[in-house]
C-alpha cells in the first residue's frame, strides 16, 4: 500500500512539474517600434513551433530593458547590439549574456532643413546619441562623410574628446536617444537609431541625408538573456523563434528599408 502511495505521488509531481514548465512563460523585453513588431512574429512561432510562451514587454528607451533583464524581472530583451550591451555591462556590472543575432538596424542622420550632411553649414548644431556605443557610431558617420577627422586610436567607441578636427566648427550635441527625433525642428542635423526613426514616421533609406552601410556592420542587433541562464533549454527555442524563415520573411516584407536580417 505504501508503495502504491509513493508511486502515485511521484507520478503526481511528474505532471504537476510538466503542467509548470508547459505554463512557464518567459518575458522578453524590447523597445517599442520595429523590435516589439518583431518580437511578436517571434512569439507566434514560439508558440507553433516550439511549445514556448513570451509575454512581451516594451520599454520607451535603451537603459530599462537591460535593467530589467539583470534583475530578472525579464528572461530575455532584444532590442541591442553588442558594443551597447558591453558598454553597460562595464559600466553597471550587469551579468548578461547575448546568444544570437536578430537584425541589423542602420543609423542615419535626418534633417529638416539640409538634404545632405555636406550642405550643413559652418556651426552647425548636430544631436547625436549620449551613451557611449551610439554616440560613436554617429561621430564614425560624420568622420566617413568628411565632416569630422578622428584620432585614428577612435575606433567604434570614439567620443567627443577623440575629435582630432573639425573644420567647420560643428556644435555636436548629445542628447538621449529616444528624445532625437523630437530635436529636428531645433538642430540642423541628428543622429536617429532605426527604431525611433521609424518611430516617428520616418524610413531611413528614404529620409535619411546619411546612414551606415549595412553590409559587415558591427551593431547587429542580438539576443540576450542573463549569464546564469544561457544553458537554460528554452534559451535555444527562443533563438529559433527569432531566426526563424517566419521572422525573416516580416523583416525583409514589412520593414524593408528600416531593418535588415543579422542571420
Amino acid at each position: 500500500m505504501k508503495k502504491r502511495q509513493l508511486l502515485l505521488t511521484a507520478a503526481l509531481t511528474l505532471a504537476f512539474a510538466a503542467a509548470s514548465a508547459q505554463d512557464h512563460t518567459i518575458k522578453i523585453a524590447v523597445t517599442n517600434g520595429p523590435h516589439a513588431q518583431i518580437a511578436e512574429v517571434a512569439k507566434k512561432v514560439a508558440a507553433e513551433r516550439e511549445g514556448l510562451k513570451l509575454q512581451i514587454v516594451e520599454f520607451a528607451d535603451y537603459i530599462q530593458p537591460n535593467a530589467a533583464l539583470d534583475a530578472g524581472d525579464v528572461q530575455a530583451n532584444s532590442y541591442q547590439h553588442l558594443p551597447f550591451l558591453q558598454s553597460q555591462i562595464q559600466a553597471r556590472g550587469y551579468k548578461i549574456s547575448p546568444v544570437g543575432y536578430t537584425v541589423t538596424a542602420p543609423l542615419g542622420f535626418y534633417s529638416k532643413k539640409f538634404k545632405s550632411l555636406a550642405e550643413l553649414p559652418k556651426g552647425a548644431r548636430i544631436g547625436i546619441q549620449n551613451d557611449p556605443s551610439n554616440s560613436g557610431r554617429a561621430l564614425n558617420l560624420l568622420a566617413k562623410n568628411g565632416l569630422i577627422k578622428l584620432k585614428p586610436t577612435a575606433g567604434i567607441s570614439a567620443s567627443l574628446a577623440d575629435i582630432a578636427e573639425n573644420p567647420r566648427g560643428l556644435q555636436i550635441i548629445p542628447v538621449e536617444a529616444a528624445q532625437l527625433p523630437r530635436t529636428l525642428d531645433d538642430l540642423d542635423a541628428s543622429a536617429i537609431n532605426t527604431n525611433f526613426a521609424v518611430q516617428a514616421g520616418l524610413v531611413p533609406t528614404r529620409d535619411a541625408i546619411a546612414i551606415e552601410e549595412s553590409r559587415a556592420n558591427p551593431y547587429a542587433n542580438l539576443l540576450a538573456v542573463r549569464s546564469a541562464d544561457k544553458d537554460q533549454a528554452w534559451v535555444p527555442k527562443l533563438l529559433r523563434a527569432f531566426q526563424s524563415p517566419e521572422v525573416r520573411a516580416f523583416v525583409e516584407g514589412q520593414l524593408k528599408g528600416s531593418l535588415i536580417p543579422a542571420f
